[in-house]
């Protein structure tokens, strides 16, 4: 059964990435957007900011790396609308394929795409002046709570693709994720805000998260800013993974 459903999963992903490469400006749009953010924000706002001895596009580059996940999975959100559209899930519903296959095809395939966009954005990040010294360690680290980041919203996008009514409905769903990092510590220190918004800013996860990857990235102690995260996330995990079970059995029963 195992071997059934990792083989099945293998050929839709194949299916899925096929489409991506096929609709490249996905990815690139994906990419653009955040890269435009840390233009703006280093070259244009980031002299007005004080962050410390730290470069600006060293503190902001943790929230443009979550801004850029929460861009990418939007389009999870439409590929999976796309099929339940089209009609490919009661062709699928027809074939000796492991149900969940289809959905952890359209989940790795998320992964996949944000990873690039995640290298792209690093790489201009870079060209910008980013700099770290951590090690390959700190590194692998902050790729693990980016990947559980994106696995969290990953599910969220398949309960929107799923329940989503019409194409911009599918997609609109990720835009308060992509806002939700200007209400953190992101671009600013939550110091320079007033009560009720700092309030807010330090009780969200971006904020954890954000943190997290800063410290690691300027090898500090992370605190308990990193459990906090990855309660986080693990939580938004769970809680979305079972929703979004739950609803797609009910839109194939």
């Amino acid at each position: 059964m195992t071997t059934h459903f990792v083989g099945d999963t293998a050929v839709l992903l194949g299916r899925s990435l096929k489409h991506v490469t096929r609709s490249v400006d996905t990815i690139i749009t994906t990419a653009i957007t955040p890269v435009a953010m840390m233009l703006l924000f280093v070259y244009v706002l980031g002299g007005a900011i004080n962050t410390g001895s730290a470069s600006y596009v060293n503190y902001m580059l943790p929230g443009i790396l979550l801004i850029t996940i929460a861009s990418g999975i939007a389009y999870t959100a439409l590929r999976l609308f796309n099929d339940m559209k089209g009609g490919i899930f009661e062709r699928f519903q027809s074939m000796p394929i492991a149900r969940s296959s289809v959905l952890w095809a359209h989940v790795l395939t998320s992964l996949v795409a944000n990873l690039i966009s995640l290298v792209i954005v690093v790489g201009v990040a870079l060209l910008m002046g980013f700099r770290s010294s951590a090690g390959v360690l700190t590194w692998l680290a902050v790729g693990g709570i980016l990947l559980l980041f994106t696995l969290a919203l990953t599910w969220l996008a398949v309960i929107a693709g799923l329940s989503a009514k019409s194409v911009d409905g599918a997609g609109a769903f990720s835009y308060p994720l992509i806002f939700l990092p200007f209400l953190s510590s992101a671009f600013v220190p939550t110091a320079t805000m007033p009560g009720p918004v700092r309030a807010f800013a330090e009780h969200q996860p971006v904020t954890s998260i954000v943190n997290a990857v800063r410290a690691l990235f300027t090898e500090q102690p992370v605190g308990t800013d990193i459990w906090i995260a990855l309660a986080w996330c693990v939580g938004i995990l769970v809680v979305a993974y079972v929703f979004a079970t739950i609803t797609y059995r009910r839109k194939i029963s």
